[in-house]
């Protein structure tokens, strides 16, 4: 492309402070170093994680910062030494990296990987820990290694995955953080068998896609938690089989759920990040075998409590990240699911906006009738 080497100008999202609106600048953007990959950004959706880190709630955000990790492209140019994925080529920009070399990668245990953390963790690029953004000669940290609310946007090679042409972007940029996450903590972290009962908290994108998973995994009982009960006509559509809504209860959450399920469920899943419900999404478990998986993402300080004696007993509290998915070899995986029908991805997308439109797009996000809103980069 004629732009390669050349510092590219173009609009994006800036969040100069903490809770404060966002703001459409005009961002030069670096070409790509070694192992880097400059994409172009055509849509992104927002993700309750890019409020979190606005909000000001996570212990990693940096200001200035372009946020944004729910997204798809077309590969602008790549830097020297980059062979997976040449220009032209449509990719999902990943925050779980995949080297397949490092300690975390070789491990066969673990989706997590360590090349490149130590620099997105800080906002900056691995190769000389400074960022490819900055408006008027100011740098802006990059934000989960992604950056998605620019136009353009520099990415570590090890954080792309190439999907298929054919794949419509305005649909699959779903695929790079809330989706696979719900799907992957019932197939990949519990390991949901048929005929279990399984119990979700919070029927936002995430519980949504906990219920498709659990469904696909023949589970008997989806039992959804919501203070919300618009939501479970929704949520019937991917899966919930019954509704609770703790405010027609008052006894604790958990105990109700006990009462419901003889005992406690098979499975539960927190898909809020509210350290009270993942004590009641762990404490809701059966004896002697259930599981509770914490997917939601507390906040900054935030720790978690129990009796020692649920665990004694054989309750086992888990954790999962980004679903437990290797991003670079399964997000093409789940996108060639999409084609085939196999997986919703549309029917969470309630909202479709502009990149001009963003902030009115997050207060739609925060008012619960939006699962995902997905803007459109270049209007």
């Amino acid at each position: 492309m004629a732009t390669q080497g050349q510092v590219i100008t173009c609009k994006a999202a800036v969040a100069w402070e903490p809770n404060k609106p966002l703001v459409i600048e005009d961002v030069e953007v670096a070409p790509p170093q070694a192992g880097e990959v400059r994409i172009k950004i055509l849509f992104t959706a927002l993700c309750h994680t890019d409020a979190y880190t606005w909000g000001g709630k996570d212990p990693e955000g940096l200001f200035p910062c372009i946020l944004g990790h729910e997204a798809a492209g077309v590969v602008e140019s790549v830097g020297e030494g980059v062979t997976e994925v040449q220009p032209g080529d449509h990719v999902i920009p990943c925050y779980q990296a995949e080297c397949r070399e490092c300690k975390f990668c070789k491990s066969g245990k673990t989706n997590l990987c360590g090349k490149v953390r130590g620099a997105t963790g800080v906002g900056v690029m691995m190769t000389d820990r400074k960022s490819r953004f900055s408006v008027n000669g100011k740098p802006i940290y990059h934000f989960m290694g992604t950056s998605t609310f620019s136009q353009y946007t520099v990415v570590h090679d090890v954080s792309v995955a190439k999907i298929d042409p054919i794949a419509p972007l305005d649909k699959v940029c779903l695929l790079g953080c809330g989706v696979p996450t719900g799907l992957g903590a019932v197939w990949n972290t519990a390991k949901v068998e048929p005929g279990s009962t399984v119990a979700i908290f919070g029927l936002g994108t995430v519980g949504l896609a906990v219920a498709e998973g659990a469904r696909t995994a023949g589970a008997s009982r989806v039992i959804g938690i919501d203070i919300d009960s618009k939501k479970f006509d929704t949520a019937k559509n991917f899966g919930v089989t019954e509704f609770v809504n703790p405010k027609d209860h008052d006894k604790p959450i958990q105990q109700v759920l006990v009462d419901l399920t003889d005992g406690g469920v098979d499975y539960s899943f927190e898909c809020i990040g509210n350290v009270q419900i993942m004590r009641a999404a762990l404490e809701c478990c059966h004896k002697g075998w259930g599981t509770s998986v914490i997917v939601g993402v507390a906040a900054s300080g935030q720790e978690i409590s129990t009796r020692p004696f649920q665990l004694v007993t054989g309750r086992v509290w888990k954790g999962t990240a980004f679903g437990g998915f290797k991003s670079r070899s399964q997000v093409p995986w789940l996108v060639e699911k999409y084609l085939k029908k196999e997986i919703k991805v549309d029917e969470y997308i309630t909202h479709n906006m502009t990149l001009g439109e963003i902030n009115e797009a997050f207060h739609l996000l925060h008012e619960g009738g939006c699962l995902r809103c997905v803007l459109s980069m270049d209007k």
